[in-house]
């Protein structure tokens, strides 16, 4: 079946096609109360969540149908040692709809490529995460009325935060959007989003490490944590994890119009001050993730009944080049084969298709 795993695997239109129904459905919910009836979602979260999983649960029980699944690792058979391929499979056995967040990168297209029903990837490690950049999308739609002609600033962690990656690959393709990247240099953005998203697109960008000076020539301030559980050094992550923090007074150089987003949990990056300012959307933010989460269910379940499938890689190399990522699913999936892609043809650039990890093939 045709799933959702990287943002960029639905075009503009049906990226607007969602927007419309969202807005729809937070204007007229009993419209939709019932649209679900007899149908269930298994939730998969192999890592902690909160908004993500409430939120995909929410809407299906909004929808009038039901839930079923798992919220941690411990809790699935996974801790047995079964792979994502035969989980999925199984999966599908008992539900009609998937969401899977998992601490490797890939593990949902793994899933998706095993499954007989559409997967949902509500996170793959510091890889993707589409369903928060449709969130993102509904509160800049509906907070400023566009999606085209903004400067967004992403600030905080641009080298493992899943969501600015998802979010910079959705706004690469609406017309006249310039990002700045306010990033400290151990945590900017990776050179393959910048030079194969941005610039592959004509996208117009930035870097600072100033948030200060940025805010003025802000439209949307993009904020985000200093994550963790993405550091393999402690010692790092003390280092860095106070690199930004969004005050009342930062917030007075911005825009009467800016709006404040950040795909939360918040740690001390924004302080609390800050929620009562009407330009700190998050909040708002949080609750479109539910509407736009129901609107990508009806989708999926519509294109399942209708037999539409997941599109072709086109030209790959299977077990050519070898993905040595550790937060790659290949890392730990037993028998799963490595494939890549070619980006880059004049100089033999090729992208692991789980995690995009670079690889150049010597000629």
């Amino acid at each position: 079946m045709r799933s959702l795993i990287d943002i960029v695997d639905f075009t503009v239109e049906e990226l607007d096609e969602l927007l419309h129904t969202a807005c729809d459905i937070s204007e007229n919910p009993e419209k939709y109360a019932d649209c679900c009836k007899g149908k269930k979602l298994a939730t998969l979260f192999f890592e902690p969540s909160t908004r993500t999983r409430l939120s995909f649960e929410a809407a299906m029980l909004e929808l009038g149908g039901n839930v079923i699944g798992f919220s941690e690792a411990s809790s699935s058979s996974a801790a047995k040692g079964e792979s994502i391929a035969d989980t999925a499979k199984m999966i599908s056995c008992y539900a009609d709809i998937m969401a899977m967040r998992h601490p490797k990168e890939g593990a949902p297209y793994v899933a998706a490529k095993s499954a007989s029903i559409p997967v949902i990837n509500a996170g793959d490690g510091g890889h993707c995460h589409p369903t928060q950049t449709l969130a993102d999308l509904l509160t800049i739609y509906r907070e400023l009325g566009r999606l085209d002609h903004l400067t967004v600033g992403c600030c905080g962690d641009l080298k493992y935060g899943r969501t600015v990656h998802s979010l910079i690959s959705a706004m690469s393709r609406y017309p006249n959007v310039k990002v700045v990247l306010i990033a400290p240099e151990e945590l900017r953005l990776p050179k393959y989003v910048k030079y194969e998203v941005l610039e592959k697109n004509g996208m117009d960008y930035v870097e600072t490490t100033s948030l200060e000076e940025a805010i003025p020539q802000l439209d949307v301030l993009y904020m985000t944590r200093i994550q963790r559980e993405r550091f393999d050094s402690f010692d790092e992550y003390e280092r860095l994890k106070d690199s930004y923090v969004l005050t009342p007074e930062k917030m007075a150089l911005g825009k009467p119009e800016m709006r404040v987003l950040h795909p939360l949990p918040r740690v001390n990056e924004i302080s609390v001050k800050v929620d009562d300012d009407p330009r700190a959307a998050y909040f708002r933010q949080a609750l479109n993730g539910k509407y736009m989460r129901m609107a990508l269910i009806l989708k999926l379940l519509k294109e399942a009944k209708e037999g539409r499938q997941m599109e072709s890689l086109g030209e790959v190399l299977t077990n050519v080049l070898h993905c040595d990522n550790p937060r790659c699913i290949t890392s730990t999936e037993q028998e799963l084969d490595h494939i890549f892609k070619c980006v880059d043809s004049s100089r033999g650039i090729h992208r692991c298709i789980y995690c995009e990890s670079k690889k150049v093939q010597q000629a």
